[in-house]
């Protein structure tokens, strides 16, 4: 088994192999000088399975996954999976009006070509798209991490609540694993990158809130959750997703938000810019070092969260 890494992520790369007693494999992964990715593999591979680590946050870094695959299929590896803890261009999974994409397929055929033969993610966008790969997709879920520094906080009379529609399944399992109530704010999109609240489902009243979500872009829904359960009387907030994207004016808009701690995963590199918000960062490299452990040996990966999901049992607080 090897563990390489493109430029995306490096330090988790590092820290699954770490968890897993491996070193990094040895790999070039640059540039030419008119900026076309440039990939050379330094050791054997020959016969290997091979787990490339890349989060596809960019062009340029989706464009590196799929060269450092072609790299080790020519290369003879026995097996290329692409460990892909944030799967960009998950938006546009299907045609909502006339005349768009579906990226989610095209990004998939894309990375099937490249001589990519497994995928491991974690909490897609949209579950569906594991569909549009024709090669086996393990489908993580960081909820597990989650739901154990979530019950470290022992907060106080708490409710979770979703940020809109969308996100009701992801909060609602979150609900029952910690025995919280759930409520639903029912938001409006007006734009790619704007919001507006239309109503709220459920109670919040005076208590501590946790809001889900599976990723967190501009911050213009998250904010004007955090605003509303304020309104609504919210004692703390936390705001708690996996993907912390965070572009645009995200900065900008959580500095100004009424939050207690935002919980992400490290699924991508927090930029330094917010380093001076009360982010929180949880690891992810053990529950993904456990997956590919599984994934090598021919094992079960559903097996991970057997009692630790939330749907079997709940966590104690």
């Amino acid at each position: 088994m090897r563990i390489v890494s493109g430029n995306a992520n490096r330090p988790l790369a590092e820290a699954i192999a770490k968890h897993l007693g491996l070193r990094l494999g040895e790999m070039t992964c640059g540039r030419f000088p008119d900026g076309e990715v440039k990939v050379q593999v330094h050791e054997d591979v020959r016969g290997a399975d091979v787990f490339v680590v890349q989060p596809t946050i960019s062009n340029d870094f989706l464009m590196e996954l799929l060269v450092i695959a072609d790299a080790l299929r020519r290369a003879s590896a026995a097996r290329v999976t692409a460990v892909v803890p944030y799967f960009g261009y998950a938006r546009q999974d299907r045609k909502h009006e006339g005349r768009v994409p579906i990226t989610a397929k095209l990004v998939a055929n894309l990375m099937t070509t490249s001589g990519i033969g497994r995928v491991l993610t974690v909490d897609l966008h949209a579950q569906q798209i594991q569909g549009f790969f024709d090669v086996p997709v393990d489908h993580l879920i960081a909820r597990p991490v989650q739901l154990e520094y979530l019950a470290s906080l022992k907060l106080a009379n708490p409710v979770v609540v979703c940020p809109d529609t969308g996100s009701i399944k992801m909060a609602d399992k979150m609900a029952k694993a910690l025995g919280y109530p759930l409520a639903i704010i029912d938001k409006r999109r007006t734009g790619d990158a704007t919001t507006e609240v239309a109503a709220v489902i459920g109670e919040i009243g005076s208590r501590d809130v946790i809001l889900v979500d599976d990723m967190i872009t501009t911050a213009g829904s998250m904010t004007n959750a955090i605003a509303t359960v304020r309104k609504f009387g919210a004692k703390k907030v936390i705001p708690v997703v996996t993907h912390a994207v965070l572009c645009g004016d995200a900065y900008e808009r959580l500095a100004k938000a009424q939050f207690d701690e935002l919980v992400v995963t490290d699924s991508l590199p927090l930029k330094r810019q917010f380093a001076d918000l009360p982010i929180r960062v949880l690891p992810l490299a053990k529950l993904l070092g456990d997956a590919i452990q599984r994934i090598h040996t021919n094992q079960s990966v559903s097996a991970l969260f057997a009692d630790k999901s939330g749907e079997a049992s709940k966590i104690p607080h």
